[in-house]
């Protein structure tokens, strides 16, 4: 525990705690928290199961709730992507994606191993290894390389110590998208190698202006060393639900499986079956928030660009991520960050909060209405006209901040 880095976004709560007990007005775009109420027939078979006979017992995966809600996934993930599962050994639900990716660095992690984590990456992606006992290896994303990592360049002592790569597109936080061939050059790079790769899907729907997210299951081979994960959070509204699944190689599935096993006694069955019942009903719903976030990125892409703090739109997810406006560049991602909730009253994530690589920038999550978007938008250009009124400062917050730059990798 005392190699973890703090968890910014704990520390970006407790900011926010104190700046609202003075009364301030918060607008918080810090955390990927959806604002937008789930499916209403998801809402309805919810309901619809807690009467059943049994289903607040234990989940097994014998059952006839669990055994629907994998061919469901299975079903789905073809109609999809036109990859092939087999229910039974090639699909595992998660409560959550976040708590698979965590439980799957802990089942395959030693000491001794590598884990190659591109950076920016969201932070189970590389907590997780530190938890495990893993030993980072950060793959820099640069936005010249459109944040696509180059596996190519990596020494060769270094991939033979590597047991695990994580991959992550649409990506969080800096909205990245990949090609097919990208994927293919992935799985090129590895085949003579001994590495788990994990692709993070979790933003599969959010994608705009005509492109498409890709599952690196579609390329040939893939599945005899990766796996990738989905979560019900984003494109269904379920944060809370704690939902969502693992697909792929059916080995790497198993020794996940068997760790969750010591771990959880699996999802709420009511839950299950809801989440089945979300996959095979309609699914306008989905369409219809992707063009949500989509108009909101819009406005307030748009209204950054036109305050003075240049942007570039995103093609994928539902975040903006930022480059800290160059008058205020001699500020750590951290130290803008509290500068802004302070003087402000808006909340953003600390690009620091994402691994080394991310520092420079801030990310924003538009899961607040339009209303509040405007609002900020105002808030914002007043702020970069004055130029903050307490730009010097130097908080405990910073000091944490501080401590995660030290945080080093091999």
């Amino acid at each position: 525990m005392k190699r973890l880095p703090p968890y910014l976004f704990t520390v970006v709560d407790n900011l926010k705690r104190e700046v609202r007990s003075k009364g301030v007005d918060v607008i918080d775009f810090s955390m990927g928290n959806p604002d937008l109420d789930p499916p209403p027939h998801a809402i309805k078979a919810l309901r619809e199961a807690l009467t059943f006979p049994g289903i607040h017992r234990y989940s097994k995966s014998d059952l006839e709730i669990e055994k629907n809600f994998r061919k469901t996934i299975a079903q789905w993930y073809y109609e999809k992507f036109h990859v092939d599962l087999d229910p039974d050994t090639e699909v595992v639900p998660c409560i959550g994606s976040k708590e698979g990716i965590a439980h799957l660095a802990l089942a395959f992690m030693n000491n001794d191993d590598l884990a190659l984590i591109p950076s920016p990456a969201y932070p189970v992606h590389f907590n997780g290894i530190i938890m495990a006992g893993g030993i980072l290896y950060n793959i820099p994303l640069k936005e010249e390389t459109h944040y696509l990592p180059d596996l190519f360049s990596l020494p060769k002592e270094t991939t033979r110590l590597s047991k695990l790569l994580m991959l992550s597109y649409p990506h969080n936080p800096t909205t990245a998208t990949c090609d097919l061939s990208f994927y293919e050059k992935v799985i090129h790079w590895s085949r003579d190698k001994q590495i788990i790769i994990a692709s993070d899907l979790a933003y599969s729907d959010f994608v705009f202006r005509g492109k498409r997210a890709y599952s690196i299951l579609e390329v040939k081979d893939a599945i005899k060393h990766s796996i990738e994960f989905h979560t019900f959070s984003k494109s269904y509204s379920m944060p809370g639900w704690r939902i969502g699944f693992a697909v792929g190689n059916r080995d790497v599935l198993a020794s996940l499986a068997k760790t969750k096993s010591y771990c959880d006694f699996g999802i709420f069955r009511a839950i299950q079956y809801a989440a089945t019942k979300t996959l095979t009903g309609p699914q306008g719903y989905v369409k219809k928030i992707v063009e949500i976030y989509r108009k909101r990125i819009d406005l307030f892409v748009d209204g950054l660009n036109r305050i003075g703090w240049p942007t570039k739109k995103p093609d994928a997810t539902f975040y903006v991520w930022a480059k800290i406006p160059l008058r205020f560049d001699e500020h750590s991602s951290m130290a803008f960050t509290e500068l802004l909730l302070r003087e402000t009253g808006i909340c953003v994530s600390p690009g620091t909060g994402f691994g080394e690589y991310g520092e420079g920038y801030v990310r924003f999550a538009l899961v607040v209405p339009d209303d509040r978007i405007k609002e900020a938008l105002g808030r914002l250009q007043i702020f970069l006209v004055n130029g903050g009124s307490n730009r010097k400062s130097n908080s405990k917050y910073q000091k944490v901040a501080k401590r995660v730059s030290r945080i080093k990798v091999r």
